[in-house]
């Protein structure tokens, strides 16, 4: 399924099978997330993606002669070398290159990776079941992580992200304070099924303070909303890559040492951190299947908030 432009639908294409140059993989793809940033991409709000591209960077496949399955995540290459990249900051990096986005991804029968940039699985996920934890839990171990040892968090939008983490949270014996769409009952609810201590709409303000929040949703509007529920000494903290403008409010919702900061990608050591504690937590991923061929109502349905957990398309099968 091929982006030829921002704002048109994906198309489909028979393209012919990539080639890996040397230290690249083959990789068949079995099933491939639908993340928000695909439709930032599509929607044009991040400039200059590789067009026509095939978009997708929550890939689980197999190494075609191989066997060995593998996930690629958002994170495609990093030259190694830069400033960033010497300091384990890989993330970081001017050069890197990313799935989906400067190269193409998972919305297809066949991609190519680096070697160096892909992730063993942990065997107790299914390929639909493991593709989430490769952008949606490792933005969000990410995050969690910057926010601290904060007792008490604040997940703003409780999609493929924020359902993940609850879970990471609780088992860390944190307290999950989950803000949805007002009116939002039945996301409310399913924050109450993964163990949320509270949940609300985005309009309301929590029981108590919180020591950290973590916005997934992308609109701006939410971070002065955050700090407004923050406790002094207290962590927002931005997930998405896209974010829609923060507007202006008063110095007195940042004083008291209060923290204002961004998650920028991933690293490989997030990743072997995360996909070894999954396991462990466990992590139980809420999936919504779609054939390939499916992909644009999969954006849809992720566009107007109506997946429960993630959006996976099921490329195996399809």
């Amino acid at each position: 399924m091929v982006l030829e432009r921002a704002t048109a639908p994906l198309h489909g294409a028979m393209l012919p099978e990539p080639t890996p140059a040397p230290g690249q993989l083959l990789v068949r793809v079995h099933a491939c997330g639908v993340c928000r940033t695909d439709l930032h991409i599509l929607d044009g709000e991040l400039p200059h993606p590789k067009l026509p591209l095939v978009l997708g960077h929550q890939i689980v496949g197999t190494v075609v002669g191989e066997g060995r399955r593998v996930g690629i995540p958002w994170l495609g290459w990093a030259d190694g070398e830069c400033r960033f990249c010497r300091a384990g900051r890989e993330n970081l990096c001017d050069r890197a290159r990313f799935t989906g986005y400067d190269l193409d991804g998972g919305y297809a029968e066949y991609t190519v990776v680096d070697e160096r940039f892909c992730f063993a699985l942990p065997e107790d996920y299914s390929d639909l079941e493991a593709a989430p934890l490769l952008c949606a839990g490792l933005i969000g171990y990410r995050s969690l992580r910057i926010a601290g040892n904060a007792e008490r968090v604040g997940l703003y939008g409780f999609g493929s992200s924020a359902h993940i983490v609850a879970q990471v949270a609780r088992h860390e014996g944190r307290r999950v304070f989950v803000f949805t769409r007002p009116g939002d009952d039945e996301g409310q609810a399913f924050a109450r099924e993964l163990g949320a201590d509270w949940t609300g709409g985005s309009d309301e303000a929590p029981p108590e303070e919180l020591d950290a929040a973590i916005i997934f949703a992308p609109v701006g509007g939410l971070v002065p909303t955050a700090l407004r529920a923050l406790a002094k000494g207290g962590t927002v903290v931005c997930a998405g890559i896209h974010m829609t403008d923060i507007p202006a409010f008063p110095y007195e919702l940042l004083w008291g040492e209060r923290v204002l900061r961004s998650v920028a990608n991933l690293t490989r050591s997030d990743g072997e951190e995360f996909l070894a504690l999954a396991p462990q937590v466990p992590v139980r991923t809420s999936v919504e299947a779609f054939p390939l061929e499916q992909a644009n109502e999969a954006l849809e349905r992720l566009r107007r908030g109506q997946v429960r957990g993630t959006a996976v398309l099921d490329v195996a099968t399809s």
